[in-house]
């Protein structure tokens, strides 16, 4: 028999058809049940979703969310070049942040520096002293909660994309003169932003989600201004539905640019980039022939 006589019959998979049919049942049994349920009051949602107060509490979390992790972000980087550092005590110091921080939930660290004026009301050096009341408000308090314990998050991620670097490219630079400063910063870093970039954009997308908690300290981030208005109305479902969706848009712009930043620093690791949701939507409508298109 000739290999072109043979003919492949493709393998059956009943098994995927069952679980295609049960997700599209569950989905439809969703959505009928989130249309016909008056309960949901997607009029009262639809009312407050453009609100004065729910916008301005979604500006707040995008600000503590962008201040957080910047500043985290750069204390992850300053904690993780200590860690790895030959002095022992500069590495133990690093070590002890991390496990401190770490250690903790964050509720309770926005806790404590919320009433940290019950251990030091005044804040100085030498002849400068402020009152801890007027400098540490439940903002600062939050930036300062948020912030240093994301520091310790991305000092863990730092340091894994560091040593994820091999070390002839740091004897490299040395061989060419450069200090240690600039052997981490023009070649060491730039190569570990492809092991750092993915878990950094999680963080960001979970930072968002976890300024919630700032309303235990009456800030009034997106959480906290619904929950103002539903204390006032009791339509308390509906004022859920329009932070969760608030929260569910901004997470998936942060999801798109996340996805756009990986390909950017992903492009000297693999051949072919991973395709963006436009031209996969191409190679859908237009079949395989897009493909090479966007490996291009």
């Amino acid at each position: 028999m000739r290999p072109d006589d043979i003919q492949a019959i493709p393998a059956r998979h009943p098994g995927r058809w069952v679980a295609a049919a049960a997700v599209f049942v569950l989905l439809l049994a969703t959505a009928y049940s989130l249309t016909t349920n008056p309960r949901f009051e997607w009029s009262v949602v639809g009312e407050y979703f453009f609100s004065v107060r729910i916008l301005h509490g979604l500006l707040l979390t995008l600000e503590l969310t962008v201040i957080s992790m910047v500043i985290g972000v750069a204390l992850g980087v300053l904690l993780a070049i200590m860690r790895l550092s030959h002095n022992p005590m500069v590495s133990k110091a690093s070590w002890f942040y991390i496990w401190l921080f770490r250690g903790t939930p964050v509720l309770v660290q926005i806790l404590f520096w919320f009433n940290i004026t019950a251990l030091y009301p005044n804040i100085g050096f030498g002849s400068w002293s402020f009152d801890a009341n007027n400098l540490i408000t439940p903002f600062v308090a939050a930036i300062l909660a948020l912030g240093l314990n994301e520091g310790a998050y991305m000092a863990e991620i730092v340091r894994a994309g560091i040593l994820s670097v091999d070390e002839g490219q740091s004897e490299a630079g040395a061989a060419l003169g450069m200090s240690r400063l600039q052997i981490m910063r023009r070649v060491v870093l730039p190569q570990a932003m492809r092991v750092i970039v993915p878990p950094t954009g999680n963080e960001a997308i979970s930072m968002l989600k976890t300024t919630s908690l700032v309303s235990v300290i009456a800030v009034s981030d997106l959480l906290y201004s619904a929950q103002l208005i539903y204390s006032v109305n009791y339509r308390t479902i509906p004022l859920l539905l329009v932070a969760s969706i608030w929260y569910l848009i901004v997470t998936t712009l942060l999801s798109i640019g996340q996805f756009y930043i990986e390909r950017h620093f992903g492009r000297s690791a693999t051949r072919q980039l991973a395709p963006t949701p436009l031209q996969r939507l191409r190679q859908l409508a237009f079949g395989r022939g897009a493909n090479n298109e966007g490996a291009q």
